[in-house]
């Protein structure tokens, strides 16, 4: 019947996993602009059309310090990710973008934050006030704060640091 189609399947017996790859990239450019497309070719996640997620990590996910693996035709798909970034066209001036996380054991569910700022260790100091708050208002022990930070000096051109935790890509 009609109505079969719009109920959910059965849950699989095992669970899927999520693996996000968190990718920290660095760029110049003659714009700042510029410069955020070759930080963007730098992790490797340039030629997607991004799709920026809020701050909740799913419950079996895996969290590994990897790039994100291009195929040929993936030229254009939807790639769901957190992500930091940082700009910066001041010669001189510092860039740190970062992205923080707490998770519970065993892939359990978790909480990434993102954040920028010219002062590293304020960033650093940053992301874990802010995982440390939101843990509290949860009432859940999501284990330690893990960070990735990357970090870029503004020469002659723009610059950009980001980081990118990406989830999924997906054809439209």
């Amino acid at each position: 019947m009609w109505w079969q189609r719009l109920t959910r399947p059965a849950p699989s017996a095992l669970p899927r996993t999520l693996k996000i790859h968190l990718s920290p990239g660095v760029g110049k450019g003659p714009t700042e602009l510029a410069a955020f497309d070759a930080a963007l070719m730098n992790a490797g996640v340039a030629n997607y059309n991004l799709l920026r997620l809020s701050s909740v990590v799913p419950p079996n996910a895996t969290i590994v310090r990897a790039r994100h693996q291009t195929q040929p035709d993936d030229h254009g798909r939807r790639l769901y990710v957190v992500m930091s970034l940082m700009r910066q066209s001041g010669v001189g001036r510092p860039a740190h973008a970062g992205i923080g996380w707490v998770q519970q054991a065993n892939n359990g569910p978790g909480l990434f934050v993102e954040l920028h700022d010219a002062d590293r260790d304020r960033l650093e100091a940053d992301l874990h006030a802010t995982l440390n708050a939101m843990r509290a208002y949860r009432d859940i022990d999501f284990g330690p704060v893990h960070t990735q930070i990357a970090s870029t000096t503004c020469t002659r051109q723009p610059m950009c640091a980001l980081v990118v935790a990406v989830f999924a890509c997906e054809p439209w």
